[in-house]
């Protein structure tokens, strides 16, 4: 028991050394933030209220190392399962299980257990029932001590259904075909000569009609480096592969590996000996390990690939989540349509819906001038102040019908607002709860003003992959995809705090420690009973119990309770030393909810953090976020970022002429590029090339959605709606040409 318990000890600290080294964090910190993730603490409450004991870790590195603690756990979980399995079989070498024991990726421990796996029955197992695996064994130890012919007569068995000489010599070159593809350090060396030489090939494989066209017309004849293709060239050619539009292959080095084989099992065989040999290598080459490093490479590729789109698509929802909020201002929101008319809704400065409507501006009916009428009434009636249109189907003539009605109110502006989700919403049972009176398409004019008002609060009623921020989100694992976006979500959500007597459901789930069921009795509670005064009346709800509390309390929000320090982000653990804090500052927590705060801010300003830091017994990092969050109660960290772009006057493509300066607003950024929002119905794209003169690996570096910069036109396609922008000085552009 005592040497198991040593051996288990040992792994762990192999574990822990290993995470250590990748992440190039102290061993310590990470052993004490193993025992907190395996305690069940969430990763948002960790990287906020446990920084003295990660090293103040962030959620990126703690994400990171939740997944690799989780990949070496199951590695090590499968390295004693294929031990178990060998040893089973009483084939288990000391020698092996140490090689076993020694694999640091999963490829290798399946590479060793390749030949001690059961396998379907094969070419090679039927010729060992039929004895010929001794015959195989001297052909390729090269001990024969007649001639391949004469060896291969001694085995010739009608009952076994060995006929001939040929029979007995094919079933050998079997045997040695499995053996050569079983063996687990020539797969790594075939396995990396395919990596650093193989070429993807892709050819056009159905034949087109004379005007027709796909997506894929690049790589009708393409060929391309393995170790260089880009991970979103790897999901269009799956893609294109997929809808059988494209065939696709890897070419791999079949000389320099048949080389590496003969290297590795080179012996002193008569030539027809080695005549056999070989005959079996290119067989295996080509019908065993060929096709199986294709698989693999075709995986790892598809792998990667699916990696970067995730991240993409996780770092575009976290700015697309974090862009800054439109405060105290009356909302008019448009879902634009042509038959079924426009949806019009208008919700006050909390998000409240003031009043719903339709028009029907354009085709068939073209009652353009009783629209104008219509919302020049609403806005008048309601002081609206801006305009948000949906920038779905009839989003350009939308436009061009509200820059005419802000001819007449000069005091309004509009704004394009995607509407990606907004259906999804609308028919979710959520949309149903919040407005059972209204049809799916007036519940989407109300996302689509809120979702101006409020991104966050409102983008979290949609499921996370329907934002549309992302490149080939479509053809990656899903489950992937949605814990990925899932905790984008949630450290979003954390990282600003919630309000919790006006949050949604939906929101308020995303809290650390909170589930859909006890957000769902959050509301309820508040619903019967009123609004929260004090985080401690949460644990009142049921099944939300300490643990939960513990987790959650830092990040709930309570504006106007019983303690201004519930409206911070100081965690109630921490409630204790802000007190403390601020009585050595000749203040009371009360006071942060009164005129003074401007002067304890400024007192908050001259602490010396090392040494109050040792009087109240925290720990520094502790202390500098209690500083910050008494500084400004109730801050919202998304104010501080750029306000959405607000327009006045509408373009068509047609205004459109190269040289053309224009502000515009980051709707998606991809490997390739960012698409830009310059006024018109058709997105702009920034090609990688075209950022400037300094070179940038991916365009994230330099744009985020969101952000509101200044571009050029370079190009406008009008027959294929393509509009091309660039970010670089017009000598640049000169010099590039």
């Amino acid at each position: 028991m005592n040497g198991q318990n040593d051996m288990q000890e040992e792994q762990q600290s192999k574990l822990l050394g290993r995470l250590a080294k990748e992440l190039n964090r102290p061993q310590g910190k990470i052993a004490k933030t193993v025992e907190l993730l395996d305690a069940g603490n969430t990763i948002p409450f960790i990287a906020r209220y446990r920084k003295e004991v990660t090293g103040e870790m962030d959620e990126v590195v703690l994400r990171q190392l939740a997944d690799r603690l989780q990949y070496l756990r199951n590695l090590e979980q499968r390295k004693q399962d294929v031990i178990d399995s060998i040893a089973e079989q009483g084939k288990l070498t000391e020698e092996l299980e140490q090689n076993i024991r020694n694999a640091e990726i999963l490829q290798e421990v399946e590479d060793l257990y390749l030949p001690y796996k059961q396998k379907r029955k094969t070419r090679a197992s039927i010729a060992r029932e039929k004895g010929l695996e001794p015959l195989a064994a001297a052909v390729l130890e090269g001990s024969l001590a007649v001639t391949v012919q004469e060896a291969a007569a001694l085995y010739i068995n009608e009952s076994a259904g060995v006929l001939s000489v040929e029979d007995a010599l094919q079933g050998a070159m079997d045997i040695i075909a499995e053996i050569l593809a079983d063996d687990a350090e020539l797969r790594k060396t075939a396995r990396q000569l395919a990596w650093n030489n193989g070429v993807l090939v892709t050819k056009l494989r159905k034949s087109l009609d004379e005007n027709e066209t796909t997506p894929y017309e690049m790589y009708y004849e393409y060929e391309e480096s393995v170790k260089k293709i880009p991970p979103h060239r790897v999901l269009a050619v799956n893609r294109g592969e997929k809808e059988e539009v494209l065939s696709v292959k890897i070419e791999q080095p079949e000389g320099v590996v048949l080389q590496a084989v003969e290297n590795r099992y080179s012996q002193k065989r008569k030539p027809d000996g080695q005549k056999i040999f070989e005959e079996a290598a290119k067989d295996s080459w080509k019908r065993l390990i060929s096709p199986a490093i294709e698989r693999e490479i075709r995986n790892e590729l598809t792998e990667r690939g699916e990696a970067q789109a995730i991240k993409v698509f996780s770092a575009n929802l976290h700015s697309l989540l974090l862009q800054a909020p439109v405060k105290g201002r009356v909302v008019l929101g448009v879902d634009p349509g042509f038959r079924t008319g426009c949806k019009l809704a208008v919700v006050d400065d909390t998000g409240k819906v003031l009043e719903v409507g339709v028009m029907y501006p354009h085709p068939p009916q073209k009652k353009y001038k009783e629209a104008m009428a219509q919302m020049q009434q609403m806005i008048a009636r309601w002081n609206v102040d801006i305009i948000a249109i949906g920038n779905g189907t009839a989003s350009r003539e939308s436009e061009a019908l509200a820059a005419d009605v802000i001819r007449q109110c000069p005091q309004v502006q509009y704004i394009i607002v995607s509407e990606a989700g907004a259906s999804v919403y609308s028919a979710s049972p959520l949309a149903k709860e919040e407005f059972p009176e209204y049809d799916l398409s007036l519940r989407s004019a109300v996302s689509i003003a809120r979702r101006l008002q409020d991104p966050l609060a409102e983008l979290v009623k949609i499921e996370p992959k329907a934002v549309g921020v992302g490149q080939y989100q479509h053809d990656v694992a899903q489950k992937k995809l949605d814990e990925a976006l899932g905790a984008v979500v949630e450290d979003c959500v954390n990282g600003v705090g919630v309000e919790v007597n006006t949050a949604s459901s939906a929101l308020l789930q995303y809290v650390a420690g909170l589930s859909r069921s006890t957000a769902d009795g959050i509301v309820k509670m508040r619903n019967e009973q009123g609004r929260l005064t004090n985080r401690k009346q949460l644990l009142k709800v049921p099944r939300l119990g300490p643990k939960a509390f513990e987790q959650c309390a830092g990040f709930i929000r309570i504006a106007d309770g019983d303690n201004p320090l519930d409206n911070t982000p100081v965690h109630p653990e921490s409630y204790k030393a802000a007190e403390s804090l601020l009585k050595q500052l000749g203040y009371d927590k009360k006071d942060l909810a009164t005129g003074k705060l401007s002067e304890i801010r400024e007192k908050l300003q001259t602490v010396n953090v090392h040494v109050v830091a040792e009087q109240l017994e925290i720990g520094e990092p502790t202390l500098k976020d209690i500083i910050t969050a008494l500084q400004k109660p109730g801050r919202d960290p998304r104010e501080e970022l750029e306000p959405p772009l607000l327009r006045s006057d509408v373009l068509s493509m047609e205004d459109l002429k190269p040289g053309m300066e224009l502000m515009g607003t980051v709707r998606n950024v991809v490997d390739f590029g960012a698409f830009v929002d310059i006024g018109v119905k058709q997105d702009g794209l920034i090609h990688i090339s075209q950022f400037g003169s300094r070179f940038i690996k991916h365009p994230m570096e330099v744009v985020s959605v969101g952000d509101i910069i200044k571009v050029t036109v370079l190009d406008v396609d009008l027959r294929r709606g393509r509009i091309a922008l660039t970010r670089k000085s017009e000598k640049q552009t000169g010099e590039q040409k």
